[in-house]
């Protein structure tokens, strides 16, 4: 049986944002270029076809001549409670410092789960939390993360400020 997974078309930097994708949540990579496709409706070495399998599964290509590139208003990818506190947490915090810009900082709420939005370089928006357990408590030795797991670190308030 299938599920529902995302493809996102970026405007030529669909290598970059895989390979983001791809350090920041783990899993495996495969990349396909148009000419491996047969496909003349844009550079040779643009991505016809590219898929991250694993903890975060999705689909993405280049846009090929006269497509539109991704472009997210009112739309977000929610990754509640896909992963545990810790990994959420991080996965947040990667995309926030690696040239994203930070919506709502990842915290805790009111209802008692943590949540926060982020937008990535690639203009892709993502509503990343968990629910706070035992299990979902993160470490906050020295220099990573404030007290309380879903506070941003000082990093992720510099891409917030910036």
């Amino acid at each position: 049986m299938t599920t529902q997974t995302l493809y996102l078309w970026f405007p030529g930097n669909a290598t970059e944002a895989l390979k983001f994708y791809h350090e920041t949540f783990g899993g495996e990579l495969t990349l396909h270029t148009f000419e491996e496709f047969g496909r003349t409706d844009g550079p040779p070495s643009a991505i016809a076809h590219g898929e991250l399998s694993g903890p975060v599964s999705l689909y993405a290509t280049d846009t090929a001549d006269g497509e539109e590139a991704v472009s997210m208003t009112g739309v977000s990818i929610a990754l509640l409670g896909t992963a545990d506190g810790p990994t959420l947490t991080q996965w947040f915090n990667t995309i926030a410092q690696g040239g994203g810009s930070v919506l709502d900082p990842l915290q805790k709420r009111s209802w008692g789960a943590y949540d926060g939005q982020v937008v990535d370089r690639f203009g892709v928006r993502w509503l990343i939390g968990y629910e706070a357990t035992d299990s979902n408590k993160v470490d906050t030795g020295p220099g990573t993360l404030a007290s309380d797991p879903g506070e941003p670190t000082v990093d992720t308030m510099e891409a917030h400020n910036s």
